[in-house]
């Protein structure tokens, strides 16, 4: 699945107001970020991660990574943040409704 360009607005407008869900720092991306992110996309279907300088990876490389690991979808990367997307496995988890192509 891929996500259009208003499915990917939406779920920008969405992640705008939310604080840094996961902090990625020197670290990088551990099993234990990787688990953490996958909890956090399980509960809110969106995650808005931060990568600190010290992490020595780019946002757009650590957002690559989670999106193929989690099967994921990138929404957005700006700066230090990324945005990730995964539509909740059970109906009822699920809290964020996509707008149709």
């Amino acid at each position: 699945m891929k996500l259009t360009s208003k499915q990917r607005a939406q779920l920008r407008g969405l992640a705008n107001p939310l604080e840094d869900m996961v902090l990625i720092g020197k670290g990088g991306l551990t099993d234990a970020v990787i688990r953490e992110v996958d909890a956090v996309l399980a509960k809110k279907e969106l995650v808005k991660i931060k990568i600190l300088e010290s992490a020595m990876l780019t946002p757009k490389t650590a957002q690559a990574v989670l999106c193929e690991e989690l099967d994921a979808l990138p929404v957005q990367c700006i700066g230090t943040k990324t945005v990730i997307y995964r539509e909740a496995v059970e109906p009822e988890d699920r809290w964020i409704v996509l707008v149709s192509k």
